[in-house]
């Protein structure tokens, strides 16, 4: 018997941040908006599309996105509203097919190839979906279609915002011969730059190499571009996507250099880890230590235990003893940063749940 042909649908919240603030506070509809900080060191968190048209850009600095737009409007994140708009959406999604995998907090795939709706077509569920995310959240939605996941990503983002665009199979060879390198989801800035240095401009001329020099060239990377430039992504979308960890980062408004000032925040930010390790019912094992000194460069260090970590002073602790490795530079911090992976649910589950302790 043929296998059926798989219909995966990706559906992307067009500037979703924005989109949620313009959608509650009408002076901010058709004005260049941003969420995040007006901070020295604050961040574009998000940007809408009228300010998009000035170069503004999510992970910009606040200044320079004012330098760019002195009009710009910035406004604080309300991620609680953000995360209940999600939850609405994703109950839309789960209306059509159980198979639905969230990316992140304003974007999914969604395998349709059977569906409860019993729909022969993923472009009507696609249109459906985008129609009933208008009329029930009043914002818009981009879909993108195809035979796997890495061209409906591709297509979603073709034509935003309330983009709709279908790569049938039949068109699937050329689209990705024609495709610019750049546009290739999984290929960043430096890959692309790399590629058009060896003359790989499209994917027409990314075919043209073998596996082997590809993985010489890229690594493991070069086996994924290998495959993809031929269509092959056999990755399922999963419901259930495995958390690989957990953690929290702070940037300081001001470089720290006082060790007791460091440690007091190194210690907030060890409460905010077990705090999130609480909501999310899981534990773990490895610990890492993120640090970003004044001049921006970037160490870390990490330990594993042959336990998980349960309360907030072990957390506290362990991290403490890596900041205080021998090999770590004196110098003013930027930013400080704690996760926490090799995590288990299961345990949890097992146990009826185990107590995360936060010490007062």
């Amino acid at each position: 018997m043929k296998k059926a042909i798989r219909k995966i649908i990706h559906i992307d919240i067009d500037a979703f941040f924005t989109s949620v603030e313009q959608r509650d506070f009408p002076q901010y509809r058709n004005k260049p908006l941003a969420v995040g900080g007006i901070t020295k060191r604050g961040v574009v968190a998000a940007a809408s599309y009228e300010a998009r048209k000035f170069g503004i850009h999510s992970a910009m600095p606040s200044k320079l996105a004012i330098q760019k737009c002195p009009h710009i409007i910035f406004v604080k994140p309300r991620f609680d509203v953000y995360k209940m708009v999600s939850r609405q959406i994703l109950e839309i999604f789960k209306e059509y097919t159980d198979l639905v995998e969230p990316l992140s907090i304003d974007e999914a795939y969604l395998d349709v190839t059977s569906n409860k709706r019993n729909m022969p077509s993923a472009m009507l569920i696609a249109k459906e979906i985008k129609q009933r995310i208008k009329d029930e959240t009043y914002l818009t939605a981009s879909a993108g279609i195809s035979i796997n996941k890495f061209l409906a990503k591709v297509a979603s983002g073709m034509n935003k915002p309330d983009g709709l665009t279908v790569i049938k199979p039949e068109e699937v060879d050329d689209f990705i011969k024609s495709l610019p390198v750049e546009k290739f989801f999984g290929v960043g800035k430096v890959t692309a730059a790399k590629m058009k240095k060896m003359g790989i401009k499209t994917g027409s001329d990314l075919f043209k190499f073998e596996e082997i020099d590809l993985v010489k060239i890229f690594g493991k990377a070069g086996l994924y571009y290998y495959n993809i430039v031929r269509g092959k992504d056999n990755k399922e979308v999963k419901p259930d996507r495995i958390r690989k960890s957990i953690g929290t980062e702070k940037t300081f408004e001001n470089d720290l250099s006082d060790k007791t000032v460091i440690i007091e925040e190194l210690e907030r930010i060890s409460k905010d880890v077990i705090n999130r390790m609480h909501r999310a019912k899981t534990i773990g094992k490895t610990i890492t230590l993120k640090i970003k000194y004044h001049d921006f460069i970037i160490k870390t260090r990490c330990k594993s235990l042959n336990h998980d970590v349960l309360s907030c002073n072990e957390l506290f602790g362990i991290a403490r003893n890596l900041l205080n490795s021998y090999d770590l530079p004196d110098k003013a911090i930027r930013l400080l940063g704690i996760s926490v992976s090799n995590l288990n649910t299961t345990k949890l589950q097992i146990e009826g749940g185990c107590q995360l302790t936060l010490e007062f």
